[in-house]
């Protein structure tokens, strides 16, 4: 079980929202560049990097500061979304060293660009579907769609991503636990790796999430509760691994 930071990225500062509110920030660090670090000393496996100025905008607004993280952090997987909509954003983005980049609102609004963008850049390819009461957000997650989670979930599977992060907004930001139930249930209607997002609050979450981890579960990105303290992320990493190592015996 791999827990990942999110590194949120606004105006230039690592920030966390709430519920995905631009207006309900909490900012945790001037320099982005210097909070990744401190994840990886951490102990850190991967990173989540999201330029939320990008995501409302439809484009990059932040690609330079991902640019530093990325060369700050060699060697570690870095995965980045916020303003993917264009094949050239996403070669820019591999150029400069991310292993990752997530397609999100064009994902749900133009399912084909998924497609031709996992034949063009195989295994780099990563849908994020932000859900909030069963329906998928779009847009910074300011407008909902009508599609249904699983189905849209399935087809991107079958154009070949490497990875689905679901994010629970009504969750997200508020400490008040993952909702595994609804992870778990998309979990199981595919076949490729499921992130979860939105909510994970402290050592409970890690352990509940180890006990469904082989239905498809790879990981789970840490936002707030490790820049707030109530999750140490450290702690929660070594225990999500003996946890593994323990369920494999």
């Amino acid at each position: 079980m791999l827990l990942i930071p999110a590194i949120d990225i606004k105006d230039g500062k690592c920030v966390r929202l709430r519920q995905g509110r631009m207006n309900d920030e909490t900012v945790y660090a001037e320099d982005p560049v210097a909070m990744a670090k401190r994840w990886v000393e951490a102990g850190a496996r991967r990173l989540h990097v999201v330029d939320l100025n990008g995501a409302q905008a439809g484009r990059p607004v932040n690609m330079e500061i991902v640019r530093s993280i990325v060369e700050s952090c060699a060697n570690l997987p870095v995965q980045v979304g916020g303003g993917i909509r264009d094949e050239d954003t996403i070669q820019t983005y591999l150029d400069a060293g991310v292993t990752y980049v997530i397609i999100g609102t064009k994902a749900v609004t133009e399912p084909h660009f998924v497609a031709n963008m996992c034949l063009q850049f195989p295994g780099h390819i990563i849908v994020g579907l932000d859900v909030r009461d069963g329906k998928l957000a779009l847009d910074g997650w300011s407008k909902l769609s009508h599609h249904d989670v699983a189905d849209v979930a399935q087809r991107f599977e079958e154009d070949g991503v490497s990875a689905i992060i679901f994010t629970d907004i009504g969750r997200d930001g508020m400490m008040t636990g993952l909702n595994i139930d609804a992870t778990v249930a998309l979990a199981r209607q595919v076949n490729v790796p499921v992130i979860a997002s939105g909510g994970i609050t402290n050592l409970d979450d890690v352990r509940a999430l180890c006990q469904v981890a082989e239905e498809g579960i790879e990981g789970a990105i840490a936002g707030r509760t490790i820049y707030e303290g109530t999750l140490d992320f450290t702690e929660a990493q070594q225990l999500a691994d003996a946890l593994s190592n323990q369920n494999r015996g």
